[in-house]
């Protein structure tokens, strides 16, 4: 909505106009390239008036009779290029929209370019916008990918990080999720565990929030905010937690559809990029192979196959996708029935859309033709990328160790030795053998006796493993055995059933034989664990702890007390360390079931396990 806003010169779009939009060019920054791509794709651009949208510091042409949209970081080479662009004269107005609040100075430098090139009068409006993160579903907000190493796990943990380092890091991330509240239009109520990095933010956070209410002229959360009329009139409970309270999820294999794709494929940003197997067939002997093709696809809001299924175990979507491509076909030869009576038989699918002005004589197959065309590509889409994880799934025995790891963590019999899984040949690779073993490291009550941890150890060397990563969480399991107990994941495993007939039988797009077909139990994650401690105001040891902020009382109070006794109806947990789809999956699952609550899920960026692994292995 906001973003919406912000291209339609600052003021809400009207629902009913019909007239042309103002046609308009959009110049951003990588930054808001992240921010807007996910959220708006080329046509829903074009259909606000965009007809150009061009890296900022990119060759830009001037296009003298146009107004510009300018979306970017407040940067000194930022604002450098733009007091350039003033000066070349390159667009008709200029409306600056800053990404996150740009300084005094900054503006000076604005102001004076202008009035150097005579320009004052064609800088329309200035904003803050307030947008500094990245959204990436209706539930789930990440804050940064353009350099979000600076936040990344391994930034906030590196054993040699000086005060000054963090506590830059801490702005950065207190900065965006501010501006994540500006944009909601709400104050939260903080909790926060202790002694983690989670508390330095909450504590900056509650200082900004606190300051920008008192200054009353200018405080961005009193009258018409966007986010006014979308939260109830309660306010909404923020948790903070620590990447470090959960070490093993991230590293866990997992089941479902969205968290698959992004432990497996290349999946960032709403996109996923495919490489596609050349056929190996046709190739005369002696010529070189085939290139192969990578191709790219959105995941987005829009894709209501994605919408549903994303949370759904690995084998129902394959039954899913089956289902759909069957639907399809019959409503295809439909179509090509009506076709060849039309005589446009082979013809492309522009000839079709020529022929709109007949469409309304013929039948209402025809006029469903972008509708099924659609349809066609989302399963095309959802056949290769499902396609692509099978491989995966297959090749790496994903599904043995999806379901060896839940054992693990729920603490019941195993039954196969981690000595077996760890030295067979066969089963994943040498990460899917360290993720698991680190995994049942972290698990364990007691840490193993150095005789056995030798022995997993040359295991592990045998079968390749890098055992970096090992050194670290030892190191991590240390510490947190002083703080606290280890933290327990339930103790619910997952039931195989029989392998459902449609996916079986022969004629399926996908061949699941030998793919265990593993069914979840809802099983709490700690983050939801406490989420769910601190939302329904229950007492437990875990999270009795936590101190409490409230940004709106006069004075600060170190409590752990809450002032406010009721449960909360809307709560954002916010992982300061990174999160996964995983952890995302979870909490959706588990407020699925209580009634008018929502859950918002933000991280300070999104990895999957072999990130996850590449940072933990740099420690």
């Amino acid at each position: 909505v906001a973003l919406k806003r912000m291209l339609n010169f600052n003021v809400p779009p009207v629902k009913n106009s019909t007239g042309e939009p103002v046609w308009k060019v959009l110049i951003y920054d990588r930054f808001g390239q992240d921010i807007i791509s996910p959220l708006l794709s080329v046509k829903e651009l074009r259909d606000m008036g965009i007809t150009l949208h061009l890296l900022l510091h990119s060759d830009r042409d001037a296009i003298p009779d146009v107004p510009a949209v300018y979306f970017v970081m407040p940067t000194e080479e930022n604002i450098d290029r733009m007091c350039q662009d003033l000066r070349n004269q390159l667009y008709e107005s200029y409306y600056l929209n800053f990404i996150s609040a740009i300084s005094r100075s900054k503006l000076e430098d604005i102001a004076n370019a202008a009035i150097g090139a005579n320009a004052v009068t064609q800088v329309a409006k200035v904003f803050d916008q307030y947008l500094n993160f990245i959204t990436l579903e209706d539930d789930m907000f990440v804050l940064c990918n353009q350099n979000k190493e600076l936040v990344s796990y391994r930034a906030i943990n590196r054993p040699d990080i000086t005060d000054t380092e963090m506590e830059t890091i801490m702005d950065t991330i207190v900065d965006s999720l501010f501006c994540f509240f500006v944009t909601l239009g709400a104050i939260p109520i903080i909790r926060c565990s202790r002694g983690t990095a989670a508390e330095m933010v909450a504590v900056k956070l509650d200082k900004k929030l606190r300051e920008n209410l008192r200054d009353a002229r200018n405080s961005l959360f009193t009258g018409d905010t966007l986010g006014a009329g979308q939260f109830s009139f309660q306010r909404p409970l923020l948790v903070l937690v620590d990447r470090n309270i959960d070490l093993a999820t991230p590293l866990h294999h997992t089941w479902t559809y969205q968290a698959l794709v992004h432990d497996v494929l290349d999946f960032h940003l709403n996109r996923v990029n495919l490489e596609e197997s050349a056929g190996t067939e046709g190739t005369p002997a002696g010529a070189r192979p085939k290139k192969k093709n990578k191709k790219s696809y959105d995941l987005t809001t829009s894709d209501k196959f994605w919408q549903k299924h994303k949370g759904s175990p690995f084998p129902e979507v394959a039954e899913s996708v089956q289902q759909e491509l069957e639907s399809y076909r019959a409503q295809e030869d439909e179509v090509k029935r009506l076709k060849s009576i039309m005589g446009i038989e082979g013809e492309d699918e522009g000839a079709i859309s020529m022929l709109s002005d007949n469409t309304a004589k013929l039948t209402s197959a025809v006029s469903s033709l972008p509708e099924l065309l659609e349809k066609k590509r989302l399963i095309d889409l959802h056949t290769n990328v499902a396609t692509a994880v099978l491989e995966h799934i297959k090749s790496r025995k994903l599904d043995v160790y999806f379901e060896y790891e839940e054992k693990i963590m729920s603490k019941s019999t195993l039954d196969k030795s981690l000595l077996d899984m760890i030295s067979d040949p066969d089963a994943g690779t040498p990460e899917d053998k360290m993720r698991l073993f680190l995994i049942y490291y972290i698990s364990s009550a007691q840490a193993p006796s150095e005789i056995d941890l030798e022995q997993y150890k040359k295991a592990l060397m045998d079968a390749g493993c890098n055992l970096a990563p090992l050194s670290y969480i030892k190191q991590w399991k240390a510490f947190t055995k002083m703080a606290s107990a280890p933290t327990s994941y339930g103790n619910a495993t997952p039931k195989p059933l029989g392998l459902f007939s449609r996916v079986m039988n022969t004629g399926s797009q996908f061949v699941m034989e030998g793919v265990k077909n593993l069914v979840l139990k809802q099983q709490n994650l700690p983050v939801t664990r406490i989420l769910d401690n601190l939302m329904e105001m229950k007492s437990n040891p875990e999270t009795d702890d936590y101190r409490y902020f409230d940004p709106k009382m006069l004075r600060g109070s170190d409590s752990s007390v809450p002032r406010n006794k009721n449960p909360f109806q809307e709560a954002i947990v916010f992982v300061v360390g990174g999160g996964n789809y995983i952890e995302y999956q979870n909490l959706i699952d588990y407020i699925k079931g209580k009634q008018g609550k929502h859950v918002l899920y933000g991280c300070s960026e999104l990895f999957n396990a072999t990130q996850f692994i590449k940072q933990v292995d740099n420690l």
